[in-house]
């Protein structure tokens, strides 16, 4: 049995100085640490799942806030990941002079190790279910608006409840769509500190094929440390290496975060996304691919900046292309419609449970109102402008008690946000201006050039005029003109001259319009999946595991070789591979 790591959106499955790869042939996945599959794993593969087995791989297991999964791999901190979850901060690190995410990195000492400006890892510690907490507090609600307000409230105050009594990051994660909520607790580690990492061309060795769909070849891995008062944090339950390697047919698991799945959807919601969602959202990715490598092309220092968010959006435009292929599938709607039918008739037939049409019903009616404010946008999608609105968002949700702020900035969280509010990872004004120009030129074709939002935002001067102004006439490239802002509160704001705030404030009505919509919208939804999750439950049992929520999960499966257009694989590949 080997214990693997989820790194990402792939498996960093093993890794030797011959860069060996294997496939992973997953029987399961997306499993909670609450309810492994014991009898499972112990009928098929005669393997004991005990509880002191489980808390270590939970323990030893660590999600990267900004996006990603990693293991403790020692016990005076070091942490391994894939090199795509680092790259964020290799190129934060970065300059001019030093390409870490080109050139690769090794901190020969721990004082040559550098501290990562924004990064911050997390270890799940407890997880509780607090579902009964959540729905007693819903009973009494008269209304959708009603529900939301109540459900918001309760847990912000699980969440600070637990926060003060364990100083540890607390957060209520929605399960099943509504049908279970679980209080999981993090501690934080905001001391990281990078060790090494590869070259880009020996991380991304094959490109598409050998990184992002299958990792064979590629040395996709990242070495960081976390520290504490000011020194290697002492860890207990870490990942060993096993110098043998695993084996063909051997049992492996994968623990990891996973960002998102929605396989709860019924086939309305799952319909709304092959015919609405997921074809704008590709086209706003596409957008913003051809407008930075454009930029690239300027030169070598413009494409070192755009790399990151360039390599981002292009796995993002793969994701999407894959989820999209998978829902114009009409095989695969057609066997979600039977599976609908077959539960309604299944509710029909049972005297215990109620039919439960209106859950469906609910739902169909949230996705038309989805439909409703599609291409209707709040916020523009720019790293100087998404300070700004954070700054003004944050000042105002202060002045409300914790129980009614935006999910975000509560107290939970708080911390979490001024870290990246005050990160002084390097901004570039020749790419703010570029991004800024292209958003504001995205909402003339959403919105209408003679839209009152867009007039007021232009204010008599062109998207690359007006983006120009904005950046040059701002503080906020300056960290501590951003702690200004928010310890002067709103008087601060209010009398603010900084154009990127004025931006902010400008869309700060319609962004607040538009989440009040989605925040009705969503609680319809919770409240017609938490319906279709509870009599799923009652015929089924908790045997299903949920949608993936960025939250720990485990999968598991067995080294195997497999078929490819006529052609066998083996489980294990060589260098010979590479050439």
């Amino acid at each position: 049995m080997k214990i693997l790591q989820k790194c990402g959106i792939h498996f960093l499955i093993y890794c030797t100085l011959v860069c060996l790869a294997m496939p992973a042939i997953s029987d399961e996945g997306m499993w909670l640490y609450t309810n492994l599959p014991r009898e499972q794993l112990a009928s098929k593969y005669d393997f004991q799942i005990n509880d002191a087995w489980a808390k270590h791989l939970q323990l030893a297991s660590v999600r990267f806030n900004s996006g990603g999964s990693a293991s403790f791999v020692s016990s005076d901190g070091l942490v391994l990941t894939n090199h795509h979850v680092a790259a964020d901060t290799l190129f934060k690190l970065s300059s001019e002079s030093n390409n870490y995410y080109e050139t690769g990195f090794l901190a020969k000492t721990l004082s040559e190790e550098l501290p990562a400006p924004d990064l911050e890892l997390n270890q799940l510690v407890s997880i509780e279910d607090v579902t009964d907490q959540v729905q007693k507090a819903l009973v009494s609600a008269a209304d959708s608006d009603a529900a939301a307000a109540a459900r918001r409230a309760i847990i912000a105050d699980i969440e600070s409840q637990s926060n003060q009594a364990t100083g540890l990051r607390s957060n209520v994660v929605t399960l099943y769509g509504g049908g279970r909520y679980h209080l999981y607790r993090f501690k934080k580690y905001t001391d990281v500190r990078l060790v090494w990492a590869p070259e880009a061309g020996a991380a991304f060795f094959g490109g598409d094929a050998d990184n992002f769909e299958y990792p064979r070849y590629c040395l996709d891995v990242t070495l960081f440390r976390v520290y504490e008062d000011g020194k290697p944090a002492k860890i207990d339950h870490f990942l060993r290496m096993d110098p043998n390697g695993a084996t063909d047919g051997d049992l492996i698991f994968v623990s990891g975060n996973p960002g998102r799945t929605r396989r709860i959807y019924t086939a309305d919601a799952l319909a709304y996304q092959r015919d609405v969602a997921m074809p704008r959202t590709l086209d706003l990715l596409r957008r913003k691919e051809i407008l930075l490598q454009q930029y690239a092309l300027a030169g070598p220092e413009q494409d070192r900046r755009s790399r990151d968010d360039l390599f981002g959006i292009q796995n993002s435009r793969k994701a999407y292309v894959g989820m999209l292929n998978g829902l114009q599938d009409p095989a695969f709607f057609s066997q979600k419609r039977s599976a609908e039918k077959a539960l309604r008739e299944q509710l029909q037939a049972s005297e215990k449970l109620s039919p439960l049409d209106n859950a469906w019903d609910q739902i169909a009616a949230a996705v038309t109102k989805r439909k409703s404010i599609v291409g209707q946008s709040g916020s523009l999608r720019s790293r100087l402008y998404n300070l700004a609105e954070t700054i003004v968002l944050l000042v105002e949700e202060d002045t409300k008690p914790n129980t009614e702020r935006l999910e975000e900035y509560r107290d939970s969280d708080r911390e979490s946000l001024l870290q990246e509010l005050y990160s002084p990872a390097p901004l570039y004004e020749d790419l703010e201006r570029v991004e800024l120009a292209d958003e504001l030129a995205r909402m003339i074709d959403d919105r209408g050039g003679d839209d009152p939002i867009v007039l007021s935002l232009l204010d008599g001067l062109s998207p690359r005029e007006r983006a120009a102004d904005a950046v040059a006439n701002t503080k906020l490239f300056d960290v501590t003109a951003r702690k200004s802002l928010v310890a002067g509160g709103m008087s601060a704001i209010d009398n603010s001259n900084d154009a990127m705030v004025l931006l902010a404030r400008k869309l700060n009505t319609e962004f607040r319009r538009l989440e009040s919509i989605n925040k009705k919208i969503s609680e319809s939804e919770k409240q017609g999946y938490g319906k279709i999750a509870e009599a799923k439950f009652a015929i089924e049992g908790d045997s299903v595991y949920p949608d993936a929520t960025f939250t720990l999960r485990l999968a598991f499966g067995q080294v195997r070789g497999y078929e490819v257009d006529g052609k066998t694989i083996e489980p294990f590949t060589t260098m010979a591979g590479a050439f």
